[in-house]
């Protein structure tokens, strides 16, 4: 179980214009302005849960999860996961939790990947037959068997995620942060990792939090999500709820012979050429079934498909909706 409760995290960030004498004067006497990165944030997440924790760039994302897993210690509120506060009990803590941030390694960078995996085995403390099973199982569902003998700067970033991804996992953590696990990876790599974060999640009830940009990764993984914003968590609820939310405009694609497309209130034309027509129904007025029918008698119609805002889209419209 994970419990925040009104987090509050604060930076002094230094200012100065540009140029050598504002250099100089920064010398004796600097200005810093205060930066609010988390502002009474709280939520709960339970135990297998997969959760997606969303926002765009300095929403205090990666603050929120380096309070979870312990490396900074807030300004003032509550952090309890499994019975812990993570900066109180770091050794303890860190035995119970994997992170993964995409743009840093926990490999070291001119050794092979075992030797990185052996390490952590001491680092933690695995007794032999676990780290041999855990390894045996992860170099095969992550098909990283070919690359672990090689150096970790040899790899290709896809290559690397996925041994990172393992080194987080060898010690069976309860929890897993991921921090843009997916970035910059390759189609045939996205889908190998979300497969595997499925796969674990289903077979041993790892907690997953996972924050990212990709809302593909967002679709495919959670069902939960939680959106901040400015340090502040404005939503909280279920990828379905977000979307029934905003389900109001869908877009009908036609394709059609004879006839021609006569609207009505409540259709909008986005593209039309001859044969094919592509229309905005707002369902708050008429029905896609309405629409359909009011199409069919003055259409001979071959093909129609009705699409819905798309994950990216509907997160757009919550950021400027929240004004973030």
């Amino acid at each position: 179980m994970i419990q925040l409760k009104n987090i509050n995290k604060t930076f002094k960030v230094s200012r100065r214009n540009e140029g050598f004498r504002e250099a100089a004067k920064a010398l004796f006497k600097r200005n810093y302005s205060i930066i609010n990165a988390l502002d009474n944030v709280s939520f709960e997440i339970n135990d297998g849960e997969m959760v997606g924790y969303i926002g765009p760039n300095g929403a205090g994302k990666s603050s929120t999860i380096k309070i979870m897993s312990g490396i900074l210690t807030p300004d003032s509120g509550e952090c309890v996961i499994n019975g812990r506060t993570p900066w109180k009990d770091r050794k303890n803590h860190v035995r119970d939790i994997g992170v993964v941030f995409g743009q840093r390694s926990q490999l070291w960078w001119d050794v092979p990947v075992l030797d990185s995996f052996e390490l952590i085995k001491e680092i933690y403390r695995i007794d032999a037959g676990s780290y041999r099973k855990n390894l045996n199982r992860l170099t095969e569902l992550l098909d990283i068997a070919e690359i672990v003998r090689t150096p970790a700067r040899q790899l290709s970033l896809g290559q690397r995620m996925r041994c990172e991804i393992a080194a987080s996992l060898l010690h069976s953590p309860k929890i897993l942060f991921l921090d843009e696990p997916t970035i910059g990876l390759d189609a045939v790599s996205k889908v190998a990792v979300r497969n595997f974060i499925k796969e674990i999640n289903r077979e041993q009830k790892t907690t997953v939090i996972l924050t990212t940009h990709d809302m593909q990764d967002i679709e495919a993984l959670t069902e939960r999500i939680i959106l901040i914003g400015r340090g502040r968590i404005l939503l909280d609820g279920s990828l379905s709820e977000l979307k029934k939310r905003n389900s109001r405009h869908k877009t009908l694609i036609v394709d059609y012979g004879k006839g021609s497309i006569n609207l009505i209130d409540g259709m909008n034309l986005l593209k039309g050429m001859d044969g094919h027509a592509e229309i905005a129904i707002d369902t708050g007025i008429l029905s896609v079934s309405d629409a359909i029918a009011q199409i069919s008698r003055h259409a001979d119609i071959s093909d129609i498909s009705v699409e819905g805002e798309t994950a990216e889209e509907m997160v757009v419209s919550l950021y400027k909706e929240f004004s973030i």
